[in-house]
C-alpha cells in the first residue's frame, strides 16, 4: 500500500548507494563530518574497550547523553555512561540491563529501565525450578545525581512486570514504559506509567502484540509493535496497527482515550505492498526530529513465507503534519550497497539474503532522524552471519526517498589505520546536525561530526560528574530482614576515644520515608464471579473496592473500615460486565509511620489502580469473550 506521494516517487530512478555523489546534497555539505571511532577508554586500561552491549543511546543535548549497557565484565560492569562533550565516562554502576532503554523525564531527571536483582523465590514445576526473570524488567529512576527510586514486581504473578523494550516521557510527572504481551489467558501488551507519584500498571487491551519502540512527538508519545502469528489478540485482523498513540495525562479521559491506533484515513500506515503480509515485516525502529517522526522496519524473516505473500523488505515511512508517507518501499527499494567491484574481502559484508548485495533484504537494526537536515540514518546489516565480526553499514535516506549517503565503518581511512570491524550497526542518536553517535553489536562507538568541533564546551553538572553505586530497595517488593545482626558500632569494645580539642557537633539526620498505606495486594477468584482481593493495610484505614468498564462502574463494595494489619474485601462481579479496572479507594484513619531510608523515593499513594489483566480468568467470560 503506497500515498500518492510515494507513488510519485516510485516513477523516479530508484538510486543505488555507490553512486551518490549527484545524490548528495553538496560537496561541501558531504566533507562537513565524518565518522570516526571515539571509543572511551575505562578507568586503569591503557586501551578503549567495548563497552558491551549497548541497549540504548540517548542524549538530553549535545553535550549530555547517556547511554545503557549489559558490560562486558571484568572491565566494564553493567551500568550507565555519560557524555559530557568531551568523553564518555562511567555514570552508574548499578541498573545495568541485558537489553536496557533510557527516557529523559527532565535535564537532569531520566529513567533506565534496568534488569532486576538475584534473591527473588523461584517457581517449583516438579522436580524442577524455574527462576525468576530478571531481564529488563525493572526501573530505575535517576534525580539529583544519585537513584531516587527503583521498581520491580514479584514474577510468576498476573500482575508481574514484563520485559520492557520500550519507554518514553513527555515530562516528570508522565513517563510510560511499554514491553512484552502479558501472560496467558490474558490479552494485552504490558504497559506501566508514571504520574509523578505512583507507578501503575495500565495495559493496552485486546491486542497481545510486544512494543517494541517508543518516541515523544507534538505532546504524544507513539509507539511501535511487533506483529507476529502467535499474537493473543481479541478480534484478528488482516492489518493490525502497527503504531499507536499515547495521549498525555492531562488529556481529558472522556474526550480523548490513553490510547489510540495510529491509522491514516482508516487505512492504516502506507507500509505493505498488495501481496505482502503485515507479520512478514518487523516492528518499526522509531526516531523523532523537527516535527516529524520516521519510522524504518525490515523483513521478519522468523516467519515462515506463504504461497501467494511476498516477504517483506526494507520499508522507511515519516509522518509529517499528521499524514503518514512511505519513502522507502516495495515501490521505491533501496538501491545495492556494495558496487561490483568490490574486492572478494569484502564479500563477507554483503547484506543479501535472496539477492546478495541489494539493501532491500537487509535488516534494519536502528534509524535516527538527523534535526536540520531532512533526513534520517538508518542502521543495517546481514541478515545471516555474525553481527559482531561485520563491519557496521549506514545509509542515509531523505524525506523523499532518496538515499542520500552510504558509510562503511570502520571506514576505509581508518582501516589503513588498523583500524578491524567493530560490529554491525546497533543503536543511533543525533542530537544535532552534523552530530550522530553509533553504537555497534560489540559496544563500540562511532562518532559523526567535523573534523574541527569533536569535542564541546565541557557540561558542568555535577548530577553527572560523579559515580552512583547505590541503588536502594526496589519499591514493588517484600523486604526481607538480614539475616544476621548489625555490626557493633556503639564503641563499647573500641579504645577510648581521643577527645582532643572540643567542638560543636551537628547530629546526622537520617532519611525517612513513609510507609505505603497498602501492600501485598493478591486476588483470586471465588465461586466463578466473586473477587477475593487480600492486602495489608499498615494502619487503620476506611476502604472500599470499585469495578470500572470502559470507565463505568459495575460493581461496587460499601465503604468499609478496617484495622492495621492483613485484611480482604469481597466483590459479586457480572461476567456479562466483566470490569476492565479495579479501583481500591482508601483513606487513612491514622497517620502513616516513618521507616528509616538511606535514599530513595517515599510511598504514600491512597489509591492502588489495577488494569484487567489482575483479573482471575472465569469459564464464563471466557466463553462469552471477555477474557481470553
Amino acid at each position: 500500500m503506497t500515498s500518492a506521494r510515494g507513488a510519485a516517487l516510485a516513477a523516479s530512478l530508484v538510486i543505488a548507494v555507490s553512486g551518490l555523489a549527484a545524490a548528495a546534497l553538496s560537496p561541501a555539505a558531504a566533507a562537513e563530518a565524518t565518522w570516526r571511532s571515539e571509543e572511551p577508554t575505562p578507568a586503569g586500561s591503557s586501551w578503549p574497550i567495548g563497552l558491551g552491549n549497548v541497549g540504548d543511546i540517548e542524549f538530553w543535548a549535545p553535550n549530555r547523553g547517556l547511554l545503557i549497557t549489559a558490560g562486558d565484565p571484568p572491565t566494564i560492569p553493567p551500568g550507565l555512561w555519560a557524555y559530557n562533550g568531551v568523553e564518555w565516562h562511567p555514570l552508574a554502576t548499578v541498573c545495568g540491563a541485558t537489553d536496557g532503554r533510557i527516557a529523559w523525564a527532565g535535564p537532569e531527571e531520566f529513567w533506565a529501565v534496568s534488569d532486576g536483582r538475584a534473591g527473588q523465590a523461584g517457581e517449583s514445576s516438579g522436580n524442577l525450578e524455574r527462576l525468576a526473570p530478571l531481564q529488563d524488567n525493572t526501573l530505575c529512576h535517576f534525580a539529583g545525581g544519585q537513584v531516587a527510586g527503583s521498581y520491580a514486581h514479584p514474577a510468576f504473578q498476573a500482575d508481574s512486570y514484563q520485559a520492557m523494550r520500550a519507554a518514553a516521557c513527555l515530562g516528570p510527572s508522565d513517563c510510560w514504559f511499554a514491553g512484552d504481551p502479558l501472560e496467558e489467558p490474558q490479552i494485552g501488551a504490558f504497559h506501566l506509567h508514571w504520574s509523578g507519584g505512583s507507578l501503575e500498571a495500565e495495559p493496552y487491551p485486546g491486542e497481545g502484540h510486544a512494543v517494541e519502540d517508543m518516541r515523544a512527538l507534538a505532546g504524544h508519545l507513539y509507539e511501535s509493535v511487533r506483529i507476529a502469528s502467535g499474537d493473543r489478540v481479541a478480534v484478528e485482523e488482516a492489518r493490525a496497527p502497527v503504531v499507536h498513540r499515547i495521549n498525555p495525562a492531562e488529556a481529558a479521559p472522556k474526550v480523548v482515550p490513553t490510547f489510540e491506533p495510529e491509522d491514516e484515513n482508516g487505512e492504516g500506515l502506507p507500509l505493505y505492498a498488495p501481496t505482502e503480509l503485515a507479520r512478514g515485516l518487523d516492528f518499526l525502529h522509531l526516531s523523532a526530529a523537527d516535527g516529524a517522526l520516521w519510522g524504518a522496519a525490515s523483513r521478519k524473516y522468523s516467519e515462515p513465507e506463504e504461497a501467494g505473500h511476498k516477504p517483506g523488505q526494507v520499508t522507511v515511512a515519516i509522518r509529517e503534519g499528521g499524514t503518514w508517507t512511505q519513502v522507502v518501499g516495495p515501490e521505491h527499494p533501496l538501491g545495492p550497497i556494495f558496487p561490483p567491484e568490490q574486492s572478494k574481502e569484502e564479500e563477507q559484508f554483503k547484506l543479501g539474503a535472496q539477492e546478495k548485495g541489494e539493501a532491500k533484504n537487509a535488516v534494519v537494526t536502528a534509524v535516527a532522524a538527523e534535526p536540520g537536515t531532512n533526513s534520517a540514518w538508518i542502521g543495517l546489516k546481514g541478515a545471516h552471519g555474525s553481527a559482531a565480526t561485520a563491519r557496521a553499514v549506514l545509509v542515509r535516506v531523505s524525506s523523499e526517498g532518496h538515499v542520500l549517503e552510504e558509510q562503511t565503518l570502520p571506514s576505509s581511512r581508518e582501516q589503513e589505520e588498523g583500524v578491524g570491524p567493530k560490529g554491525a550497526a546497533a543503536k543511533i542518536a543525533c542530537p544535532a546536525p552534523n552530530d550522530c553517535w553509533l553504537a555497534t553489536a560489540q559496544g563500540w562507538l562511532f562518532h559523526l561530526a567535523p573534523e574541527g568541533e569533536r569535542t564541546l564546551p565541557k557540561d558542568q553538572d555535577p548530577n553527572f560528574a560523579g559515580l552512583i553505586t547505590f541503588r536502594p530497595a526496589d519499591q514493588g517488593l517484600p523486604q526481607v530482614p538480614p539475616d544476621a545482626p548489625p555490626s557493633d558500632d556503639s564503641g563499647l569494645v573500641e579504645e577510648p576515644p581521643n577527645y582532643g580539642t572540643f567542638a560543636e557537633s551537628h547530629a546526622s539526620v537520617e532519611s525517612k520515608v513513609t510507609l505505603p498505606l497498602l501492600s501485598h495486594l493478591r486476588s483470586r477468584l471465588v465461586n466463578g464471579s466473586t473477587l477475593e482481593l487480600r492486602f495489608h493495610l499498615a494502619v487503620k484505614a476506611r476502604v472500599r473496592l470499585i469495578a470500572e468498564r470502559r470507565r463505568q462502574v459495575v460493581a461496587a463494595t460499601p465503604m468499609h473500615t478496617l484495622k492495621a494489619g492483613g485484611r480482604k474485601l469481597l466483590l459479586r462481579l457480572n461476567p456479562r460486565r466483566w470490569p476492565t479496572k479495579l479501583n481500591l479507594q482508601t483513606h487513612a484513619l491514622a497517620p502513616l509511620p516513618l521507616v528509616s531510608q538511606v535514599t530513595g523515593e517515599g510511598s504514600n499513594v491512597s489509591t492502588e489502580t489495577t488494569g484487567l489483566f489482575v483479573l482471575p480468568r472465569t469459564r464464563l467470560s471466557s466463553g462469552l469473550g471477555l477474557l481470553p
